[in-house]
């Protein structure tokens, strides 16, 4: 029998999605069965849960601010830097983080950085989160400073305040004062990790708006960067994946040494980074995605190890889905699979195309097909 001539239709689309394989074009003509010949080599037509993945390299590395940025420590403190953490240590809430003159130099946990003294009769956010941070470490058991949420105006530096950060101040070889003044404790949104230190003991300590110039206070010195205690991964989103990439989309990141682990989409960047060099253009830009881990500790003692990241843009639960490979391209538009039917007989069956699972390049399927039917693949 005289075999039917082909036509190319829509190839290039399919491929680009799918990137499994080519394509097989048919006539739109008539579907008819075509005649006996030796048997085909086939896929069976399955019914499950489907995919559909984007697959990145990414870094494994200590959570900082939403944009990546580490926290930029800023001393207030007039003198010498007598003690300074070391990178990689850990300070939590209520801490010494480093010592001017021998003075402690807290770290207290707040959003809103310091800039002004507190003491008694004071009313403000600073003197919330004060409050909130001896009410959490448990310098207010018997005395209950005010820690009101949703107060516009903030809480009120009281005698209980006092009370409480004087023993908190006796804790941490401070000056007993009862007063916070702005050189004796930074403020950071959490406990941090010491990612570097840019002071040098025995160096000066230049203290902020010590002096003015032009009318304009001149900055103080950075002491140290730092982040969080927590991992996470940082991934490149390129312009074709930035649409798929959504916030709490699941992750399976794989570790040095082969090790797994699970995490989610936990923030995208919202400012795009073009690649350096000569030839960079808008094109090539990037949104940076940070993935938090389910599990931290199953990442422990890493930091900047490369990783490889599938991250779970969609999915069906079930679905009957056929490989990429058995589709063939109909001339006018659309797309087929050839089933093998009883005898070795072979029928053209028009589908319409849903989910590409991408991991096991299967494609969701839609038409006259049941669980168990075999299509016909290319030849290996």
């Amino acid at each position: 029998m005289k075999r039917k001539e082909w036509v190319v239709a829509g190839v290039a689309v399919l491929v680009g999605v799918a990137a499994t394989g080519g394509v097989v074009a048919v006539s739109s003509a008539k579907q008819a069965t075509a005649a006996a010949q030796p048997p085909p080599n086939t896929a069976r037509v399955e019914r499950g849960k489907l995919l559909a993945m984007v697959s990145l390299d990414g870094t494994l590395t200590y959570r900082a601010q939403s944009d990546g940025s580490p926290y930029s420590v800023i001393n207030q403190a007039l003198g010498r830097y007598t003690e300074l953490p070391g990178d990689g240590d850990r300070i939590g809430c209520g801490e010494v983080l480093y010592r001017v003159d021998n003075t402690p130099v807290l770290l207290l946990c707040g959003t809103l950085p310091a800039y002004r003294d507190l003491h008694y009769g004071y009313i403000g956010k600073d003197v919330e989160q004060l409050n909130r941070n001896l009410h959490t470490l448990g310098y207010d058991a018997k005395a209950g400073v005010d820690v009101y949420d949703g107060d516009p105006e903030g809480s009120a530096f009281t005698w209980m305040t006092d009370r409480a950060l004087r023993v908190l101040q006796h804790d941490t070889a401070a000056n007993v004062t009862g007063e916070l003044y702005l050189d004796d404790a930074v403020f950071l949104p959490e406990p941090v990790r010491v990612a570097k230190v840019t002071g040098d003991v025995g160096g000066s300590a230049q203290p902020g708006t010590q002096v003015l110039l032009g009318g304009a206070a001149q900055p103080g010195t950075q002491v140290l960067l730092a982040t969080s205690d927590s991992l996470e991964v940082q991934v490149d989103l390129d312009a074709s994946q930035q649409g798929e990439v959504k916030q709490g989309d699941p992750a399976q990141i794989t570790l040095p040494g082969n090790k797994s682990a699970t995490g989610k989409v936990d923030r995208l960047g919202t400012v795009a980074q073009v690649p350096t060099g000569q030839n960079a253009t808008a094109g090539a830009a990037t949104i940076p995605a940070y993935i938090a881990l389910d599990d931290p500790a199953t990442a422990g003692g890493l930091d900047k190890a490369p990783v490889q990241v599938q991250i779970t843009t969609d999915g069906v639960e079930s679905a009957l889905s056929v490989p990429v490979t058995a589709l063939v391209g109909k001339s006018g538009g659309g797309y087929a699979v050839e089933v093998v039917r009883d005898a070795n007989r072979r029928e053209l069956v028009p589908v319409e195309l849903g989910l590409f699972d991408t991991a096991s390049g299967r494609v969701q399927v839609d038409g006259d097909l049941a669980e168990g039917d075999q299509v016909v693949v290319p030849s290996l």
